[in-house]
């Protein structure tokens, strides 16, 4: 464990019993003993200002005999910056979500514009705020600054950041006029039965789950393939099951059973339908059949369908995969998923503090 983690564990703790006056001086003692940078270190793992910190250190340095008691009310002194601005932290989501980067399973993510950028454009937008409250509202909303990790992502392209660009801004086009946005992908197929899920779950100690020692296919559960449809707009995910194989008429199929439930009620007399993936599996910009199929999607609709495939080997970037198949994956880890009623029920129990629901089907045969 970090020293700036150890911290914060000791200050969560210790602040449901400890005033204010004892919180600062004790803040003060770790940042003492810390010595150089201590006082940085400290003000980040416990949320508590330098002035306050520096102000304990000098109460540490300087007693007094006579120490007043009074102290403020509870909720006293300065306001957060985000209670005085509440659209602050808002606007820095919408600076960042262009160049977020990370990895989609992880709850870390990172960002690419540096914290006196962010700084300048926040303060060019009306907002009255600092490099240092720029971190610290970024650590609050899970970043970190991580350094560059070498990964291979397929052939490399002096455009890439470009496609990101445009097809964030053509996303955001559509959405301003109140047209659907929907974000898609198969997720990684899954073996049905008692085998041994990743993760963890609370259990007593000692009292594992006892699951199958070999993953070997069980013929009449086989597996399940979840096709997921997103809608951006409305934070709502939409799960097909299949059971037989990933082909562009089952993902078709999962966008035309997620507008005849949900898309035509919810989205009426809109005219066209944009649509972003990846550039492989069974919505492959390649793939004649999936170009087939929408045809005929659009055929039966009457809707202009649109569709945004992201370039080669960056699947990870579309919405999907960190706003609805992470929290999923979230979800059910380290539960055996013994049956299909299992998972769909697993599936449709995600939900997420920003008002995330999902529905799940089964399709017994895709068309």
């Amino acid at each position: 464990m970090s020293t700036e983690q150890s911290i914060k564990q000791k200050f969560q703790e210790l602040k449901p019993v400890l005033d204010e006056r004892s919180r600062r001086l004790w803040a003060a003692t770790e940042a003492k003993e810390i010595g150089w940078g201590g006082t940085l270190l400290v003000s980040k793992a416990t949320g508590m200002s330098r002035d306050t910190i520096a102000k304990g250190i000098k109460e540490l340095n300087t007693p007094t005999k006579n120490v007043g008691s009074r102290l403020r009310k509870e909720g006293g002194g300065r306001k957060k910056n985000t209670e005085k601005d509440p659209a602050l932290q808002p606007d820095l989501e919408r600076l960042i979500e262009p160049s977020t980067r990370g990895d989609p399973e992880s709850p870390l993510k990172y960002v690419s514009k540096s914290l006196r950028n962010l700084e300048k454009e926040l303060t060019a937008g009306g907002h009255k705020t600092s490099h240092q409250l720029v971190a610290n509202l970024l650590h609050e909303m899970k970043f970190s600054l991580q350094a560059n990790s070498k990964t291979r992502e397929g052939a490399s392209h002096p455009d890439r950041n470009a496609q990101f660009e445009f097809i964030n801004q053509d996303v955001k086009k559509q959405l301003r006029e109140h047209e659907p946005v929907i974000s898609v992908d198969t997720k990684n197929k899954v073996l049905v039965g008692n085998f041994k899920n990743p993760g963890h779950e609370w259990r007593p100690k000692g009292w594992p789950r006892d699951v199958n020692m070999h993953d070997f296919v069980i013929p009449e559960l086989g597996k399940v393939i979840p096709y997921g449809v997103y809608d951006i707009d409305r934070n709502h995910g939409w799960i097909n099951l299949g059971i037989d194989s990933d082909t562009a008429e089952f993902a078709v199929e999962s966008i035309r059973g997620w507008w005849k439930k949900i898309g035509r009620r919810r989205y009426q007399n809109v005219k066209t339908l944009t649509i972003t993936a990846d550039s492989g599996g069974s919505n492959s910009y390649r793939a004649r059949l999936w170009k087939i199929e929408l045809q005929r999607f659009s055929n039966e609709t009457g809707l202009v369908i649109r569709v945004r495939h992201f370039p080669p080997g960056t699947s990870k970037w579309n919405k999907i995969e960190h706003r609805l198949f992470s929290f999923i994956s979230q979800n059910w880890k380290g539960k055996p998923l013994v049956s299909r009623v299992v998972i769909i029920n697993l599936i449709a129990a995600t939900k997420t503090k920003t008002g995330l629901k999902v529905e799940c089907v089964l399709l017994v045969k895709s068309a």
